[in-house]
C-alpha cells in the first residue's frame, strides 16, 4: 500500500512531505507508547499514534518507520515538523481515532508489523 492510500483511506491531511506519498507502506504499529514499539524493527511500517512529541519521530526513525500518522486531528508543533522534515519522514493527521484508523486500514489490506520477536 502506498503512503497516498493511507491518506486517502484515514482523509488526512499531509503536514509536511507531500512529496513522499509514493512511498510503499509494509504494515502498521500504533501505540502512544514509544518504548512499546522499539522491541523490534518495524522497518517500512507505519506508524499511527496520538503523541505528539518529538519521540513519536524519533521512534519512528529509530525503527525504520516510513511515515507518522497522527489521530484525534492532533497536529504537531514546529519543532516536530521540523525534526521530520529533516529525517524526510512524511507527517499526516487524521480525524478519525486510533481504533478507527486501524480498522480503516487494515479493512484495505494494511497487515499489523508483528511487534514481538
Amino acid at each position: 500500500m502506498k503512503l497516498s492510500d493511507v491518506k486517502m483511506i484515514l482523509k488526512a491531511e499531509v503536514i509536511s512531505g507531500d512529496d513522499g506519498l509514493d512511498i510503499e507502506v509494509k504494515g502498521g504499529a500504533a501505540s502512544d507508547l514509544m518504548s512499546d514499539l522499539l522491541n523490534k524493527s518495524k522497518e517500512g511500517g507505519l506508524l499511527l499514534t496520538g503523541l505528539t512529541s518529538i519521540h513519536a519521530i524519533n521512534t519512528a526513525v529509530i525503527g525504520g518507520m516510513v511515515a507518522v500518522v497522527f489521530v484525534r486531528g492532533k497536529k504537531p508543533d514546529r519543532a516536530i515538523v521540523s525534526l521530520a522534515s529533516k529525517h524526510k519522514m512524511p507527517i499526516l493527521s487524521t480525524r478519525f481515532n486510533m481504533y478507527q484508523s486501524c480498522g480503516r486500514l487494515y479493512g484495505k489490506g494494511l497487515k499489523s508489523i508483528e511487534w514481538n520477536s
